[in-house]
């Protein structure tokens, strides 16, 4: 899939901000590898999404070959469109391996989409994070955690902090000393000095747990399995 780097907001002014508010996370910064966010090629939030439930709950080569399985109704090895998932028999989404709660989802998000409620790449663009939560948890099996992904690594939004999400966690607990995972509010209250670049600090909250070593790589194991499995 082609990749497109992020040229949205200026990384570097984002970073210097963030070292001039927080000594800690500026420590972590100058260990780490500079900041680099690139975006899948997507057509639509209907497509980003259908994928991300693919996904949920699953190891990632399972998802891959029901993905393109599911791909495989539209014709093309393109992504189907709506009107080709709503019109697909269960019995053909189910012998694609997935679950009934993935095609209630999947077919759910088929009918926000066809309603409106789910918008179209040009309308998710002009619309603002609190507006894209709103309108996206209301799907079936999409959650606000699943949402916070796709801002950041489909829309490439730069002010996303995903409180819920367990390597951000760990990683804040890792570069503040902290004994316990922090709670999501006290994340959420922290990372108001973060403003307005909060999914550059949660990037760095990552490379945290991964400067962490083999303890850091089984931390980020486990996250990635919770952003696969936030529905299930």
């Amino acid at each position: 899939m082609a990749q497109t780097v992020l040229h949205s907001f200026d990384h570097r002014e984002a970073i210097a901000k963030l070292c001039a508010a927080d000594h800690r996370l500026a420590r972590v910064i100058e260990r780490s590898i500079e900041f680099r966010l690139e975006l899948p090629k997507m057509e639509s939030p209907f497509e980003a999404l259908l994928e991300a439930i693919v996904y949920q709950s699953i190891s990632g080569k399972a998802a891959a070959t029901i993905f393109e399985r599911v791909k495989a109704i539209g014709g093309n090895r393109h992504c189907p469109t709506p009107e080709q998932i709503l019109a697909a028999p269960k019995r053909v989404l189910r012998k694609a391996g997935l679950s009934r709660a993935k095609i209630a989802a999947m077919k759910d998000l088929t009918q926000k989409t066809l309603e409106g409620v789910v918008p179209t790449l040009e309308e998710a663009h002009a619309m603002s994070d609190a507006e894209l939560v709103e309108r996206l948890i209301s799907v079936r099996g999409i959650g606000a955690w699943t949402v916070e992904m796709f801002l950041i690594f489909r829309l490439g939004r730069p002010d996303v902090l995903p409180i819920h999400d367990y390597g951000v966690q760990k990683g804040f607990a890792l570069t503040y000393g902290k004994k316990e995972i922090p709670k999501p509010r006290e994340l959420a209250e922290y990372g108001e000095r973060w403003r307005p670049y909060r999914t550059v600090a949660s990037w760095y909250m990552w490379r945290a747990v991964q400067l962490a070593g083999k303890k850091g790589r089984k931390i980020m194991k486990k996250s990635a399995a919770k952003r696969k499995a936030e529905h299930r």
